[in-house]
């Protein structure tokens, strides 16, 4: 059988011949293991040794999602509701940290320090997150019972958020990332591998993986939080829900309250390129796209969508 250090292609991304795809983030992928992965992420492999020296534990929980659809708020909502008995909301770390800080990347941040870092002392449950597909999870994962939640949104509100986000890095325009798209060339890419991967096992192990949609979170987020903390074994009691804990957990995780955190406005996480914690927060709006996308540009990648997708029961409105 191939092993998983085997596949691996390093290419450039046929990208238009435009100023704006020879932007860095566009061209800096690298084809691996079947997916378009940032080629940060590949020499001295932080994921290679995160498949082969990561042990799940059963009671880990884990943070799952393409780039830009809802991660620092799923994180927010996620920490505060494990850690819920152990802090207050005047006192919990995200007034002073940032979400990804408290529950940081296996790919981006932990493999990427140390080829096997010491995940003993992490108190339980454990908190992680990944950008990586289902299929290049480590095994680890998949044979234990470790809860997975994966959040996805409107590829079209991704595409527009993933365009806002990158823009410090070069001049490029909106129509260059719906292209890579369109191509299945953007990073953790395909778009619709990435989404198929989660929701398919969403479907064979409901109690390990539970498949969020932002714009559920956002129609209903104390329905949603209360889902939430259902599949995580952590439901809310009636007394919780009687004093409004629910509500409270809610507003204080809001896309307005943590952008409006002094951490999130002026602070930087000092191992990333990013030049500051706002660009994590920029409208959180639903549809946002509209004002971005032509309706050309819209049916053209929709319609892609529905072949790639079809006969899995997965659709976006």
């Amino acid at each position: 059988m191939e092993s998983k250090e085997s596949r691996l292609e390093t290419s450039t991304p046929n990208v238009s011949p435009s100023t704006a795809a020879s932007n860095a983030y566009a061209l800096g992928l690298t084809q691996f293991q079947g997916f378009w992965i940032p080629s940060s992420r590949v020499p001295n492999s932080s994921i290679i040794s995160f498949q082969k020296y990561f042990q799940a534990l059963d009671d880990d929980i884990i943070v799952a999602s393409k780039p830009k659809a809802g991660t620092t708020w799923l994180k927010a909502l996620v920490f505060t509701i494990v850690n819920r008995h152990s802090y207050t909301l005047s006192n919990t770390p995200l007034n002073s940290t940032n979400p990804h800080q408290l529950i940081p990347f296996f790919e981006i941040k932990l493999y990427r320090e140390n080829p096997n870092p010491d995940l003993s002392k992490i108190p339980s449950p454990r908190l992680f997150s990944t950008h990586l597909p289902y299929p290049m999870l480590a095994d680890s994962i998949k044979h234990s019972n470790c809860r997975i939640i994966y959040i996805t949104r409107n590829p079209f509100d991704i595409i527009v958020s993933l365009w806002h986000f990158f823009r410090f890095m070069g001049d490029w325009q909106v129509e260059d990332c719906l292209e890579m798209f369109c191509r299945g060339e953007e990073g953790y890419g395909p778009f619709w591998d990435h989404v198929l991967g989660y929701w398919n096992m969403s479907l064979e192990k409901p109690s390990n993986v539970l498949f969020l949609r932002y714009e559920e979170l956002k129609e209903d987020p104390v329905t949603q939080t209360k889902r939430l903390a259902e599949f995580l074994g952590l439901p809310f009691s009636m007394e919780e829900e009687k004093t409004g804990v629910v509500n409270q957990i809610v507003d204080f995780c809001s896309f307005n309250n943590l952008k409006d955190l002094e951490v999130n406005k002026t602070g930087k996480m000092a191992e990333t390129i990013l030049p500051n914690n706002k660009l994590f927060f920029r409208s959180g709006k639903v549809g946002d796209y509209v004002n971005y996308l032509t309706p050309a540009a819209v049916e053209r990648f929709n319609n892609i969508l529905e072949e790639k997708l079809s006969g899995s029961g997965l659709t976006f409105k």
